[in-house]
């Protein structure tokens, strides 16, 4: 044990490099963000997360949006804790059975507009959890979803991406087509 502490106070740390800072990029794209959301919905975009039966790799992305380094509050988008106060509801993981019908109350509470964006590949089609006993499948196997967003998991700029497309295929504050 002594060796291990000892060890472990001379040893570098085992963590990967930073990503290389393109902090222009991200700003420009965030701006870009918070302005749609203004012109479509008259303030700023509010986000409840769920995660229907995950491995939580999409949760840890979604979390690092909140992060110093993304940080998109100060671009006035921001995470909510009840689904009445969202705009978007952002569900990670595939719909797992027990999961189903939370996620349906969940639905029905948001206010209109509401849009639903299946984030990750298990949200998308089940990913490595298709066929599972206790899983559904994608998100789309139980609330229509607005838009995709494939990877596992997805990156922090790729989520934001997709919000920005989110807000441009969007009616002026209405509800998406089919709600």
């Amino acid at each position: 044990m002594r060796r291990l502490l000892f060890g472990s106070l001379v040893q570098r740390p085992l963590t990967e490099p930073a990503p290389a800072a393109d902090d222009d990029a991200l700003s420009e794209l965030g701006r870009t963000l918070a302005g749609m959301a203004r012109v479509k919905l008259g303030r700023s975009l509010a986000i409840r997360a769920v995660d229907a039966g995950s491995c939580n790799g999409c949760e840890l992305e979604l979390h690092a949006l909140s992060n110093a380094f993304y940080d998109i509050e100060r671009f006035g988008l921001r995470f909510v804790a009840s689904p009445r106060h969202a705009d978007v509801l952002l569900v990670t993981g595939p719909v797992a059975k027990n999961m189903r019908d939370a996620l349906l109350r969940t639905h029905e509470a948001m206010p209109h507009p509401k849009w639903v964006v299946a984030v990750g590949d298990c949200g998308r089609d089940g990913g490595c959890f298709a066929g599972s006993y206790a899983a559904m499948g994608g998100v789309a196997a139980v609330l229509p979803v607005d838009l995709t967003l494939p990877g596992c998991p997805p990156a922090p700029i790729v989520l934001v991406k997709g919000l920005l497309a989110l807000l441009e295929g969007a009616g002026a504050g209405l509800a998406p087509p089919g709600r």
